[in-house]
């Protein structure tokens, strides 16, 4: 029989670390393993939300990977991602790298990079839906007007509508980067800067050979930061193009605005999960992928 009073302090210790992890074991096991395993589930099923569950294995794969939407949807999702990681990593290290050197204002402008960040992704994405907007409404095509330039589709063009969509999501992200980035900045040692200057260093010797190297870490993690979120962008293609979900063509859609378009306008839950299944598989690779390239022992 067990008693309590019986076990070391060793068991003691073990007992009371289980019973305080159950909580949050619990909690990962009903808001996340639950939910993703039944998504899976899902998948195999199809299921309008009302009616009974049918079992149809493979059928929402095959539809999936015979839709040529899914395959459009597929590479749009990827330019996010191959196009937003590397711009918003390069503007926020560049801003982060001659902040960091900044002595006068260095927090008010540094506050003022991370307001974005705070600010609603729904309002941010109106505000730009109005910037984009035809003359005499949108701001920059009355800039283009009053310069004697015609004005630009933005928003309507299979060509513009993308990366008119994906610059505010990547105006918004750069605050929490500048944070991250100028927090690696700052964690570097002072001697190695010290040292390269007696030594009659260039900057970019110092750049590419001490702060780069040093930072690896901290690239790595906003690297994969940003990648997940540019993989999984919503709020700004979904309020940008409410009257052309997609944008023209779904020059703009992502793959989890047709996961949401495929469940709660089409009622098709079984199909939706098997996008959620690819999703996750794309983000999972992807991530792996990042931390193998971009590990510290390399």
């Amino acid at each position: 029989m067990f008693r309590y009073r019986d076990l070391t302090i060793r068991q003691k210790q073990i007992v009371w670390a289980w019973i305080f992890l159950a909580v949050p074991v619990l909690f990962y096991s009903v808001i996340r393993f639950y939910p993703t395993g039944n998504a899976v589930l899902i998948s195999f099923q199809e299921w309008n939300l009302l009616g009974t569950r049918t079992w149809t294995g493979l059928d929402n794969y095959v539809k999936l990977w015979n839709d040529p939407v899914f395959w459009k949807v597929f590479v749009n999702t990827f330019l996010y991602l191959l196009i937003g990681t590397p711009v918003s990593l390069l503007i926020s290290f560049v801003i982060a790298y001659h902040l960091d050197k900044l002595r006068f204002g260095h927090s008010f402008i540094r506050m003022l990079y991370f307001l974005p960040f705070m600010t609603s992704a729904v309002a941010m994405a109106w505000v730009w839906r109005w910037f984009y907007q035809g003359v005499p409404i949108g701001l920059f095509n009355n800039f283009l007007a009053s310069i004697g330039i015609a004005q630009v589709e933005f928003l309507n063009s299979t060509t513009n509508a993308l990366p008119a969509v994906l610059a505010p999501a990547i105006w918004a992200g750069l605050g929490f980067q500048i944070i991250i980035f100028m927090a690696g900045l700052r964690s570097i040692p002072q001697s190695y800067y010290e040292a390269a200057r007696i030594d009659g260093v260039s900057w970019w010797t110092v750049l590419s050979e001490i702060t780069l190297p040093l930072l690896r870490p901290t690239i790595v993690f906003i690297v994969v930061f940003s990648s997940i979120g540019f993989l999984r962008i919503f709020d700004h293609v979904f309020n940008m193009t409410t009257n052309n979900p997609g944008g023209p063509l779904n020059s703009t859609k992502p793959l989890v605005l047709m996961i949401y378009d495929t469940a709660f306008n089409s009622f098709d839950m079984g199909y939706a999960a098997a996008q959620t299944v690819v999703l996750f598989t794309i983000l999972l690779i992807v991530s792996l992928i990042q931390l193998w390239l971009l590990r510290a022992d390399r």
